[in-house]
């Protein structure tokens, strides 16, 4: 995961801010969901509580502009290099989760993209079976070259 100190720094910030909003008490208490939304055009972070009330909120300057507008104007010409784009950029994610001690729980992953969104393309006669085939082998190989999670949630 590739990204500069402000942005950790920014996140961080966000999460203790998330955190501080539910005191640590030697009493149970019911909290059964915290919701966290990503604007990518305005790269704004934003949490909300049970009843949708916003907890806080920061800008990550470094979401900023990262669009899919070319893919979405003509999505057969690039699905492929957002596909290789967005291969890429997650597995850089895994390399360094793989260098994390810790327990990681990630949002999207590199299985996402491959096993969901490039086959849907692929389908519906986005992405050729020529590059759908290059992808496909990419992914393979990069991930024989990383450990597998100990858990992945499927929601559908």
């Amino acid at each position: 995961m590739e990204t500069n100190t402000q942005t950790v720094q920014q996140i961080e910030r966000f999460l203790k801010k998330v955190s501080q909003k539910f005191p640590h008490t030697s009493e149970p208490t019911l909290l059964t969901d915290i919701h966290v939304r990503v604007t990518q055009e305005s790269g704004d972070l934003m949490a909300f509580d049970d009843d949708d009330n916003e907890i806080t909120r920061c800008v990550v300057e470094e979401w900023i502009g990262n669009n899919t507008d070319d893919f979405y104007a003509d999505m057969q010409r690039w699905s492929f290099n957002l596909q290789i784009y967005f291969l890429n950029k997650r597995f850089k994610e895994v390399v360094e989760i793989s260098k994390c001690k810790g327990y990681i729980i990630q949002d999207r992953t590199i299985f996402e993209d491959a096993r969901i969104f490039a086959p849907n393309l692929h389908d519906m006669g986005m992405m050729s079976d020529r590059d759908f085939a290059n992808y496909s082998d990419l992914f393979d190989l990069m991930i024989s070259l990383v450990g597998l999670p100990d858990l992945m949630i499927y929601i559908r």
